[in-house]
């Protein structure tokens, strides 16, 4: 995830309809870095920051392919800067990634048995009603099918 800054090339017309969004998201990942990590999990430290990373990106996503509601420059510029990530949003565009929460849940390199991680695995092929998180991101299932 890289660290959002503002370049020296001003924002694109129509920057204003998404700037606060991304603002409050990017005030609230700030909040999460520097929280008290004293009672949780190593493992748990960065979910609250996965989880913002995706919101941010998944807002830019939805307001140029869903919405249509900005730019081509507007979507590039957040781009750029590091509003969105492009790999997570390129992934999203392909069939079975749609609700994809990170990346490094589909590298197999991550895994223990060099397979993609719990949260891909569709709630209905799990045993029993066992609620299943991600050690990586905290994810309760990204799966696309049924």
């Amino acid at each position: 995830m890289p660290k959002v800054r503002r370049g020296n090339k001003p924002p694109p017309e129509g920057w204003e309809i998404v700037e606060p969004t991304l603002m409050e998201l990017g005030r609230k990942m700030r909040e999460a870095e520097t929280e008290n990590t004293d009672n949780k999990r190593k493992t748990e430290i960065t979910w609250n920051i996965f989880r913002f990373h995706h919101q941010r990106s998944r807002y830019c996503y939805e307001m140029y392919y869903k919405r249509k509601a900005i730019s081509k420059e507007v979507y590039d510029y957040c781009v750029k800067e590091g509003y969105a990530d492009q790999a997570l949003i390129a992934k999203w565009r392909k069939t079975g990634y749609e609700k994809l929460c990170c990346l490094r849940c589909i590298q197999p390199k991550d895994t223990n048995f060099g397979t993609t991680c719990i949260c891909r695995v569709p709630q209905s092929q799990l045993k029993g009603d066992k609620v299943v998180e991600c050690v990586l991101c905290g994810c309760r299932g990204c799966a696309s099918g049924g």
